[in-house]
């Protein structure tokens, strides 16, 4: 009732929660949930996932909210994700030092009804085609995923980087929620969901390697991500991006996105043997 009308800024909240229900653990997708009531209503909603990220959906009570879900979960805080504003008030209240920002980046939040989706010309002549990755692709998309860690999220090259994201990578394979697009059957570029409902689905992990940038590689891999998607029944897409980054902001606008808000990820670096 009170997260599915705010979807656009809740599919990591309603996804895991839907996947795996409300009880905590270090599983992939659990968290401690905290919420702040109206009465008999729910005004705000926080949640602190097995992942240390504290993700925030409360217009209200959100510096409350914060403090009781890192008690209640006993986690650190690596990463911040919400609403913009959300996201500034939980910052403040927690007084996260700027010497261990890894990342800080204001996002436009874009949102597409599937029905609208404007397919790249190339994969409606099926000179490019997308397909789910299969296993014989986890090594090729490890690679480029670490990649785009480096170059979009302020990751440090480690052994520990590169098992983390191998991991994701053959979870997301078992799981059909990354795609691999091919030019002439040689792979160009990646694409997945980061979390997904019966209503939506949100992109993230877009990685084209620089050498074949300016193609439209990216935007058709995601087209063909969300081509699967609606013949499964799914109704719309949600995804952001940074508020510089204009060739990715044509892209999606190029497949129907439009810009209907605005995000906010702050990442915090893992203390040195942490």
């Amino acid at each position: 009732v009170f997260l599915l009308p705010r979807i656009e800024t809740s599919m990591f909240l309603l996804g895991n929660m839907r996947a795996v229900g409300l009880e905590d653990g270090d599983e992939f997708m659990k968290g401690t949930y905290v919420a702040a009531f109206d009465g008999d209503e729910i005004v705000g909603v926080v949640a602190h996932y097995w992942n240390d990220n504290l993700i925030v959906q409360a217009p209200d009570h959100v510096e409350s909210l914060c403090r009781a879900a890192i008690e209640g979960s006993g986690r650190r805080v690596r990463g911040l994700l919400g609403p913009a504003e959300q996201v500034q008030a939980a910052f403040d209240a927690l007084a996260v030092a700027e010497d261990t920002i890894q990342l800080d980046q204001s996002e436009y939040l874009y949102s597409l009804a599937l029905a609208d989706l404007i397919a790249p010309e190339g994969l409606r002549t099926g000179r490019l085609a997308g397909r789910r990755i299969q296993p014989r692709d986890v090594e090729q998309v490890t690679e480029w995923l670490v990649a785009f860690g480096l170059e979009s999220l302020g990751e440090e090259e480690s052994p520990q980087l590169w098992e983390r994201t191998r991991a994701n990578v053959e979870r997301k394979q078992e799981q059909g929620t990354t795609w691999i697009l091919e030019d002439g059957g040689r792979p160009v570029s990646t694409s997945g969901f980061n979390t997904t409902t019966a209503e939506a689905v949100q992109i993230g992990g877009v990685f084209t390697p620089p050498e074949l940038r300016c193609r439209g590689y990216g935007r058709a891999v995601v087209a063909a991500s969300l081509l699967d998607a609606r013949a499964e029944g799914v109704a719309s897409s949600i995804l952001f991006t940074g508020v510089d980054n204009l060739p990715a902001q044509k892209s999606y606008e190029a497949l129907g996105y439009r810009h209907i808000g605005d995000y906010r990820l702050i990442l915090v670096r893992a203390p040195e043997g942490g």
